[in-house]
């Protein structure tokens, strides 16, 4: 049985992380969130000692270490301009690291924890679940099985509604979140990546706070991309079945299904952590890379080829 602390108790994606713990017969010794709707941890880990304060939870883990033999991972589920800092401190800690999406902000993260890491003789592990999505390993190895050297056509659409709240809280502040492309669209780019090769153009066409849309050139394909947290720019026959999340990738014509056990993938991930072959810092570098020069690239002009189809429907209203 391995031992874990867990930061970030109340966010959204906490019960999946708790979750996961218990379902591959692990322990949860210690969490921290400062707010204190934590109530989810008496369905998985009553036991677990709880702190609001991460001075006092940092006295805990350190406590842990010099007394027993620490904590053996530390699972990040904490705002994203955070991880860094709690990246680094699990390691510190002498702890193994799992951390959720988007691993950190920045591409040089990547390469100081990179360092903190060898030093440490412990790993970082990023939540990449989609990787483990039948459907997308499918498509990988269809993929990886061609060497005709076709260049695959791809509209990538994911709209997942918020309400007002979201711009509002952490999640709407670029500095904390990386912005749109950032906090709901990395895993798309990782699995893009992972499945079509390195990124070779860039380009942007919209960045806003509630949307966003451009161009990805990789090795394996042009991918026009959409992402919106904005309720108005659902399908119309999405509103009509009361559903606040659509997903799509169309692959020359076909559509790529796997909404299917989207969500259900962490305990998978955790599995394979725990053999060690979790995905590492270097799994998501190109996804990190891409988002972050999303965020940084200047607007250009989009070209009838380049456009994603939901820029040019009828929705001028969404988009000014």
């Amino acid at each position: 049985m391995k031992t874990f602390a867990l930061i970030g108790a109340a966010g959204f994606i906490a019960p999946r992380h708790l979750k996961a713990i218990k379902d591959t017969g692990n322990q949860l010794v210690a969490a921290f969130d400062k707010f204190d709707s934590v109530g989810i941890l008496d369905s998985y880990f009553p036991e677990a000692h709880y702190f609001t304060e991460f001075e006092r939870f940092d006295r805990h883990i350190d406590k842990l270490r010099r007394e027993y033999r620490g904590v053996d991972y530390v699972s990040i589920c904490s705002p994203n301009y955070l991880h860094d800092s709690h990246i680094r401190f699990g390691l510190r800690s002498g702890a193994n690291v799992i951390c959720e999406k988007p691993l950190v902000l920045n591409p040089w993260n990547i390469d100081s924890l990179s360092q903190i890491e060898e030093e440490s003789g412990k790993n970082v592990y990023n939540i990449l679940q989609l990787r483990l999505h039948p459907s997308i390993i499918e498509l990988k190895k269809r993929i990886d099985s061609d060497i005709s050297g076709k260049i695959y056509d791809i509209d990538l659409t994911y709209i997942t509604s918020r309400g007002n709240w979201y711009n509002s809280s952490w999640k709407g502040d670029i500095s904390k979140s990386g912005g749109i492309a950032t906090n709901i669209g990395v895993h798309f780019f990782d699995m893009l990546t992972w499945i079509f090769g390195k990124p070779k153009n860039n380009i942007v066409h919209l960045h806003q706070d509630k949307k966003a849309a451009g161009y990805l050139e990789l090795e394996k394909a042009r991918v026009r991309w959409f992402l919106s947290t904005q309720y108005e720019t659902l399908p119309d026959e999405v509103k009509l079945t009361n559903k606040r999340t659509f997903r799509s990738m169309v692959m020359e014509g076909e559509q790529i299904e796997f909404s299917d056990g989207f969500t259900d993938l962490h305990t998978e991930t955790y599995e394979k952590i725990l053999l060690g072959k979790g995905f590492g810092l270097k799994d998501a570098y190109p996804s990190i890379d891409i988002v972050y020069q999303i965020r940084n690239t200047v607007i250009s002009q989009a070209t009838k080829d380049e456009t994603h189809p939901f820029i040019n429907r009828d929705l001028k209203k969404v988009f000014v």
